[in-house]
């Protein structure tokens, strides 16, 4: 069997190592147009808890962080000037250009052939392989030029971001949040050796207009690093950097794009890594997916040795559920990084805030469980403010926090109503009932209904998604000063956690 990897980087390495390893016969080839040592970005990071199948194909990844990367277990969100820490959060990063000769010396030991400096230009070039896997990246040219048969979709988000490093040392993944004289700008941050961080920031695009970061032409070359915007966020994140430099490295503003295709094959062709699918950097990491990607269709091709078409039927019907999982728990904290220039002036406590950005992927219970001490806190600062917990808060003319909710009231447990009435906009006396969208893309008419009810006692939100729920509300409490009841299927956990984090004053069921 030959087999050409188009690109060379960890999915493409990872695979061809694999495929050799399994069947030392077969010819494998590795096309790269760069340089071996050229990479762009700074480090990769990984979470402790979803390595195993990686592990389990090969330890060469477990290797490299253990030899080169650096370890933490707590999380640290800065804001407001103070710094809140959670543990429980296993974690380790390396240096990406350290795991990359890594990879190419794993595949050059089990005989793969690297051709670097080497761009296919014409897939025909490639007519003499039985497979072809194309792991090019998110701007996949393949992708790109066989889009009728791959049938991709990018869904662009609106927030900027741009990818630099530092030599200020964190000592785990940390997440600064400044509010400064043109919008507020965010930083990802986590070390990645003994000498240097990776500083990812991003912001809102008129916080970035704002400031004057739209000046560099992104038609420049790549290689060249907006060097206006590394003197400005110096500037802006200098105390929290300890006036340390920010390293460049092709580093440029960009909006993340969530990517997805419809099928990742066409005849002897497959999209790996990256060219499939892409997950927010703030939740998946896409090199861990990619060479999740590379153990998959490994396995699939030792299954039916003698059929490739089978072996890529098998390997995407196995793995795209576990990419949509990722893309779809990836959702809400895209979402988060959308609105956070809004959590970070609403909320002013530092704990509630850190609580609010937490439990956008992770519930209180699953907090408890991995740092016990600081859901505890969060349990001790709202029963100070409100003399209860959080179900058992009253809440206005109603004895607690879970109300029953019907189409014409909110039914506490002993029987009070809150009168509802569906949307009309009209002033109205009673409570309002918004209906959310099954999208965030049909938001804007659910966030008009909330302006069009300013005056009324209370929001009342339902149907639509868990995040297009919790939009809509945000908007009734954060943007207009609303009380905002959620409306949907939550158990106690689920209900507490919205409560605690500022996204609901009640949470109800219909009955």
């Amino acid at each position: 069997m030959r087999v050409a990897c188009v690109g060379g980087g960890p999915g493409g390495l990872f695979l061809a190592t694999l495929i050799k390893r399994d069947r030392p016969e077969s010819e494998v080839v590795v096309f790269e147009r760069n340089r071996p040592d050229d990479t762009f970005g700074f480090g990769v990071v990984f979470s402790d808890a979803t390595l195993g199948a990686i592990d389990a194909a090969d330890p060469v990844l477990s290797e490299a962080l253990e030899k080169h990367g650096r370890h933490w277990d707590e999380i640290e969100v800065r804001v407001h000037g103070a710094r809140e820490r959670v543990g429980g959060m296993g974690m380790a990063a390396v240096v990406r250009k350290t795991l990359l000769t890594l990879l190419q010396e794993r595949a050059r030991a089990e005989g793969v052939t690297m051709r670097f400096e080497h761009e296919i230009n014409d897939p025909a070039e490639l007519d003499g392989f039985d497979l072809v896997v194309a792991c090019d990246g998110a701007n996949s040219r393949f992708r790109r030029m066989f889009a009728d048969d791959f049938g991709p979709t990018a869904e662009v988000a609106a927030a900027k971001f741009i990818w630099f490093g530092t030599t200020y040392m964190f000592d785990g993944l940390t997440f600064v949040h400044e509010d400064g004289p043109h919008g507020v700008f965010a930083a990802h941050a986590y070390p990645i050796s003994d000498s240097l961080s990776t500083f990812i920031v991003e912001t809102d695009a008129d916080s970035w207009a704002a400031a004057g970061l739209d000046a560099f032409d992104p038609a420049t070359p790549p290689g060249v690093s907006d060097e206006r915007s590394k003197a400005y966020l110096k500037w802006l994140f200098h105390d929290q950097i300890d006036g340390h430099s920010l390293v460049g490295n092709n580093s440029r503003w960009a909006n993340f794009a969530t990517r997805k295709a419809r099928s990742w094959r066409r005849g002897n062709w497959v999209l790996l890594g990256d060219a499939a699918h892409t997950a927010h950097f703030s939740v998946g990491s896409g090199t861990k997916m990619a060479m999740e990607d590379a153990v998959a269709l490994a396995q699939a091709l030792a299954e039916t040795p003698h059929d490739i078409p089978a072996a890529l039927e098998l390997y995407e019907l196995r793995r795209r559920p576990q990419v949509e999982k990722i893309q779809n728990s990836a959702r809400p904290s895209l979402s988060w990084w959308e609105h956070f220039g809004r959590y970070v002036r609403a909320f002013d406590d530092p704990l509630q805030f850190a609580f609010h950005f937490l439990s956008r992927s992770i519930p209180r219970a699953k907090l408890a469980v991995r740092d016990r001490q600081f859901a505890e806190r969060v349990d001790r600062w709202w029963h100070e403010r409100h003399g209860a917990p959080p179900l058992d808060t009253p809440f206005l003319r109603l004895p607690g926090r879970r109300v029953t909710a019907t189409d014409a009231a909110l039914v506490g447990d002993d029987g009070t109503e809150i009168p509802m009435a569906p949307f009309t906009g009209r002033p109205s006396t009673s409570g309002v009932w918004i209906d959310a969208p099954g999208s965030e893309a049909e938001l804007p008419q659910a966030l008009a209904h909330v302006r069009a009810s300013v005056g009324a006692p209370l929001i009342g939100v339902r149907g639509g998604t868990p995040l297009t729920r919790v939009l809509v509300a945000e908007e009734a409490r954060l943007a207009h000063g609303l009380p905002a009841a959620i409306v949907g299927h939550y158990d106690d956990d689920a209900a507490a956690t919205l409560l605690l984090s500022g996204r609901a004053d009640l949470v109800g069921v219909a009955e």
